[in-house]
């Protein structure tokens, strides 16, 4: 059959992908890959009506993606975020860790890219979604007004978000930590050990999980009836060890300094140690101070830390990633499900009442490690 002039070709000129295959013909895109790789397991009438709108688009699989696939039922595409000069933090590189061996046990592996921003990320995680080098993507550091969820979803890319946005939750899969939770943990840690005056050392305003961090000491400073006192204790700056030492030296200096401090993440308390031991203050027993993350800086200094479930989150994300691309692992989700609950106290939203079928919705707990530095001194 003679082809048109310009068949072949997307409306932008690119040449024919999967997706429009299937919806000139009608099918899913698996229907579409069933009929390249599988004839045999199309009906006649379908496969014959797929095969000629092959040849009328012109349509060439992606040779790549289809020696991947012969190697891997799936990847799973993954943007490294850049690595942050002044840091302690190591969240990211737990999580992908988790996120590999739990793709390992499923026969997934994770395909990690880099890209120049948020809008190119989505772009570039459609192209692999697009060319079958990737089955679905995870999506890190949620931005509260964040596009990325909104933009796969209207591709169609299966995705899974370790983060939330600050609405439209319920359009699309995320696990998450109460940020917020951990914190309070924290404030009330320091509470019972008779502190009343408790800082606060966090990021600028406009990041969900800084954000969240920062609401968990206002309500525990709130709930414990310190906040009316202490609206000049809560001080921001950006996530370095030289920013923390700056902004607990702010602290120390003001008229009535804080007796403990609680930091948006191990950098910044790390920071702070740094500024108590340059004026020759105790950690612990003159002030206390407690971090988030549990590094293992926080471990080697003795640094009480929030420590989250990143094991948890990426053994569920890579279940949920499963359920989406598969759609025959309803069961072992829903087991996955339960077991962060058990081990978490998980806090689980659902968006219908059949959880195994709608976009998961996951909040798990994190847990408060105490160390040396926040022993309770007598007031």
């Amino acid at each position: 059959m003679a082809r048109n002039p310009g068949q072949g070709r997307s409306a932008a000129g690119a040449p024919a992908t999967i997706s429009d295959v299937a919806a000139a013909a009608g099918v899913s895109r698996q229907t579409v890959s069933n009929v390249v790789n599988v004839p045999e397991r199309v009906g006649a009438e379908t496969r014959e009506r797929v095969q000629r709108v092959i040849a009328e688009l012109d349509y060439r699989p992606n040779r790549l993606a289809r020696s991947l696939r012969a190697s891997s039922p799936g990847m799973v595409g993954y943007r490294i975020q850049p690595v942050v000069s002044g840091s302690v933090a190591s969240v990211q590189d737990g999580f992908l860790h988790a996120l590999a061996e739990a793709g390992r046990a499923s026969d997934r592996h994770v395909l990690l890219f880099t890209a120049d921003g948020p809008e190119d990320e989505s772009e570039y995680c459609q192209s692999l979604w697009r060319s079958g080098t990737v089955s679905s993507v995870v999506l890190y550091d949620i931005a509260p007004h964040d596009e990325r969820p909104g933009r796969l979803a209207a591709a169609g890319v299966p995705f899974a978000a370790f983060g939330r946005t600050a609405a439209g939750t319920e359009a699309y899969s995320w696990v998450d930590v109460d940020n917020a939770a951990g914190v309070s943990a924290a404030v009330d840690h320091l509470v019972s050990g008779g502190h009343g005056r408790i800082g606060f050392l966090g990021w600028p305003e406009g990041t969900s999980v800084g954000d969240a961090r920062a609401q968990g000491w206002v309500t525990a400073m709130d709930r414990n009836g310190l906040l009316a006192d202490s609206h000049r204790l809560d001080v921001r700056g950006p996530d370095t060890m030289a920013d923390g030492t700056r902004l607990m030296a702010e602290l120390l200096d003001r008229p009535k300094p804080p007796t403990a401090v609680v930091a948006a993440t191990d950098t910044l308390a790390v920071g702070a140690l740094q500024a108590l031991r340059d004026r020759g203050v105790r950690p612990g027993q003159d002030v206390g101070v407690v971090g988030f993350d549990d590094t293992a800086a926080a471990a080697a200094l003795g640094l009480s830390s929030v420590r989250q479930p990143i094991q948890e989150v990426g053994r569920t994300i890579m279940a949920e990633l499963l359920r989406l691309t598969t759609g025959t692992k309803k069961e072992t989700e829903a087991s996955q499900r339960a077991e962060a609950r058990g081990k978490n106290e998980a806090k689980e939203r659902a968006s219908g009442p059949d959880e195994s079928s709608g976009p998961l919705q996951l909040l798990l707990e994190p847990e408060l490690v105490v160390r040396s530095s926040s022993t309770p001194a007598a007031r």
